[in-house]
Parts: structure tokens; C-alpha cells; sequence
């Protein structure tokens, strides 16, 4: 993932900065407990693709 990108992108639905979770490549927003996928190199910021985290996930992030 391009570092330059990483610092311009935010949570789509309350623009919160994100969490890059290289080894699950997703991008983590920790306000909505929202999991971005991130297929080849480009990141799927659609909320209705996101995956739904538990609070446990998020309290280790």
C-alpha cells in the first residue's frame, strides 16, 4: 500500500483516520468498527462491502 495514499484516506462514513492492517490487507475504522478489504493493492471503501468488527478485534488494534 502507497504510504502517501494511507495518509489521505478516511472512513468513508464518518471520515476517521484508518487503521492499515497489512497481513489481513483492510483498512480498520475504529469509530464504526468497519474492515475495508484491499484487493490488489486498491482499497474497497463501499460500507456495504466492509466487514463488521467485534469490540475484542478493535481493542487489539
Amino acid at each position: 500500500m502507497d504510504a502517501k495514499l494511507l495518509d489521505i484516506l478516511v472512513c468513508p462514513l464518518c471520515k476517521s483516520p484508518l487503521v492499515y492492517r497489512k497481513t489481513e490487507q483492510e483498512l480498520v475504522c475504529k469509530a464504526d468498527r468497519l474492515a475495508f478489504a484491499i484487493k490488489d493493492d486498491i482499497p474497497v471503501m463501499l460500507a456495504d462491502e466492509a466487514r463488521t468488527m467485534t469490540v475484542e478485534e478493535v481493542e487489539k488494534l
